[in-house]
């Protein structure tokens, strides 16, 4: 179940990170209070996730979702670059969080 919640923590983090990029500095209403509420959701899903789970490997993980899921989200909405290595880049990230997983039970 806190493998789930980990999940959930890290997708919220890519809510966060992307509603970044809409709230213009914060100066947008409705994107502000989506960002700072994914925010604190985020952050207290992995708290709850790492009641279980060891630390390095939940805030690592946490972070690879977020990570791999900002990078493709900025592809598709933001035009970003979506290179080879780039690429791989990110599946070299998913390697480790699955590596992580099957580490940890």
């Amino acid at each position: 179940m806190n493998w789930s919640i980990l999940l959930v923590a890290g997708l919220l983090e890519v809510g966060w990170a992307i509603g970044l990029k809409y709230t213009d500095g914060f100066s947008q209403f409705w994107p502000s209070v989506w960002t700072v509420l994914s925010m604190m959701l985020s952050v207290t899903l992995l708290g709850v996730a790492m009641k279980s789970l060891p630390v390095g490997t939940a805030y690592a993980v946490w972070v690879g979702i977020g990570a791999i899921g900002t990078a493709v989200m900025g592809m598709l909405l933001f035009n970003e670059p979506a290179t080879l290595v780039r690429l791989l880049s990110l599946l070299l990230i998913f390697a480790g969080i699955v590596g992580l997983k099957v580490s940890a039970g």
